[in-house]
């Protein structure tokens, strides 16, 4: 049998039942997505501290390491691939977020396949054991690093060649790839600790994030428009048919002839001679001219306009930097993305600290006010009072 309330409707039940049912379906979603994320940010967080290699995992591979060379991983299956232009690539960064979406098995325009073999990634280097001979990118002689969004290929810049190469690998396997490359290269200049710094942030940050069960809906948080099939937006959509009808109406041309013929024919003829009404001339004279009255004339201080009326005011869109002084960088402390590489100008508009250009991390605001490039390592802002919050792009 039905629930009914005091009056014996339905339909409040009806709307709570409905209601329920789409909060925990948005609920189900959102949590599914953060565990998804929070799972892999912890397995980063393992791998990372787990990260380590042997001398004897390059065993039966046709390289010869170093005698303090150990290998990290080994892919049995990538392609060689080489920029057909000269470009200037990005420094390499320690940038170890995982990517929303996993890369698309495509290769980009402008690349081209020059061999295909094993990857070999190692504490010194990485190395590509193709059908055409081997290709080396030493961490030492690196200056450039670029991780393709959209594709699976991974470019590197060093010094001793003109040109950017690199890798294209599995679109499955690119992300560790590109994860493990980056503990290697973290290794290669003695900055494991950043890494897993960065990963505790991440991890801190994400768990702040966590949906909240939504409360359950009860019969008498029902409005009346939850009676109406379709609920708000039927009520919303014949409000605005009310409203545009009698403008339709308003606007409507009274001197349209159709209607006028229309409205002559509908309505009967009155008799000649009777009030109001003169007489038909006689056959054969013609009939008098009908007077029109003329228009009104507007008086000259009618079409003057008034110079005491108000004019509206344009109030200009203030720019919200939550706090952070301006600048033409656009930075701010509102959130976004971290910034790394920051513009050349920013100690014209912040207040840098004097080793500013010398930190290897993301920007930060210490807590005595001064900007520092040491964000995500433990010592970051360690003779500014600590980090006091990150500045955003």
């Amino acid at each position: 049998m039905a629930k009914t309330d005091s009056t014996g409707s339905t339909w409040r039940y009806r709307w709570v039942h409905r209601q329920n049912e789409q909060r925990r379906r948005v609920f189900r979603s959102a949590d599914r997505a953060w565990r998804r994320r929070d799972d892999e940010l912890r397995r980063l967080r393992t791998l990372a501290e787990e990260f380590q290699g042997s001398a004897s995992a390059g065993a039966g591979l046709p390289l010869e390491l170093a005698p303090d060379e150990v290998v990290f991983w080994v892919l049995p299956a990538a392609q060689l691939v080489e920029v057909r232009h000269t470009t200037v690539l990005p420094a390499p960064d320690l940038t170890v977020a995982p990517a929303a979406t996993p890369p698309r098995p495509r290769r980009p325009d402008g690349v081209r396949v020059a061999d295909a073999g094993m990857a070999v990634i190692t504490n010194r280097r990485l190395a590509l054991l193709g059908g055409r001979g081997r290709r080396d990118w030493a961490y030492g002689k690196m200056t450039g690093l670029a991780h393709d969004p959209h594709a699976p290929v991974t470019l590197i810049q060093v010094l001793d060649r003109r040109r950017a190469s690199g890798l294209m690998l599995p679109a499955d396997v690119a992300a560790d790839f590109r994860f493990k490359l980056t503990l290697a290269f973290a290794d290669a200049i003695e900055q494991r600790g950043a890494v897993l710094d960065q990963l505790d942030e991440a991890i801190a940050e994400h768990a702040q994030l966590k949906p909240f069960r939504p409360q359950i809906a009860t019969p008498a948080q029902a409005r009346p428009f939850a009676y109406v099939p379709g609920g708000r937006r039927t009520v919303a959509v014949a409000a605005g048919i009310a409203l545009l009808v009698p403008a339709a109406l308003f606007h409507t041309d009274p001197s349209d002839p159709t209607s006028a013929e229309v409205a002559v024919a509908a309505t009967p003829a009155p008799e000649a001679g009777s009030a109001g009404v003169p007489a038909a001339p006689p056959a054969g004279l013609p009939a008098p001219p009908t007077k029109v009255p003329a228009p009104p004339t507007k008086s000259p201080a009618a079409s003057k306009p008034r110079r005491d009326s108000p004019s509206p005011s344009r109030t200009p869109a203030r720019e919200r930097l939550c706090g952070a002084p301006d600048n033409p960088m656009g930075y701010d402390f509102c959130g976004g993305e971290r910034i790394r590489q920051p513009a050349v100008e920013i100690c014209d508009w912040f207040d840098c600290t004097p080793e500013f250009w010398a930190g290897r991390g993301y920007l930060v605001q210490c807590r005595d006010g001064s900007v520092s490039l040491t964000g995500g390592r433990r010592d970051a802002c360690e003779a500014h009072d600590g980090v006091r919050r990150t500045v955003w792009s």
